[in-house]
């Protein structure tokens, strides 16, 4: 894992462009992977840990409504954290997750494991989002694992694409 945080550390600093994340499932362990790195704070504005649905809603301004209408573990919520710490941060990058690490609080329509990734890339005056649904399987270690390096893979291919535009 750290191996792919130092990629994503160096591809945006060559690439002169900052980054943000917002986490639920993952409590923290992205920013902690991320500024593990040294000089890590030439490229990483902030990591937001919006675990509990207030959180979402006081720190991202996420909609109470909205929250309950699509649920914290959906496409939605997750691309709205990644907009809005970015916006918060005027970031150039931004990553989001949020799902259920277990080993309770999964359901049939979403199973322990049940993981959104966001991501967002700024490109001119707009913001772009992009999000994947997993379904990572594994204790709750395992499964905050590997949504760390899903999400570090794929904000790593985004600063990597950005560099050849």
């Amino acid at each position: 894992m750290q191996d792919i945080a130092r990629n994503v550390v160096k591809n945006a600093i060559n690439c002169k462009v900052n980054l943000s994340v917002a986490e639920s499932c993952t409590g923290g362990l992205i920013s902690k992977l991320i500024t593990d790195i040294p000089g890590s704070s030439n490229c990483f504005s902030q990591g937001l840990v919006t675990y509990s649905d207030d959180a979402k809603t006081k720190l991202l301004g996420i909609n109470t409504e909205d929250l309950l209408r699509f649920g914290a573990v959906s496409e939605f919520t997750a691309k709205k954290m990644a907009e809005r710490v970015a916006k918060i941060n005027n970031s150039d990058f931004s990553l989001a997750v949020t799902g259920i690490a277990g080993p309770t609080g999964g359901t049939v329509e979403k199973p322990v494991g049940t993981v959104w990734i966001a991501w967002g890339v700024k490109i001119q005056d707009k913001f772009a989002l992009e999000s994947e649904l997993f379904v990572f399987s594994g204790d709750r270690n395992e499964i905050r694992n590997q949504s760390a390096i899903m999400a570090l893979l794929g904000i790593n291919e985004r600063i990597k694409i950005s560099k050849s535009v």
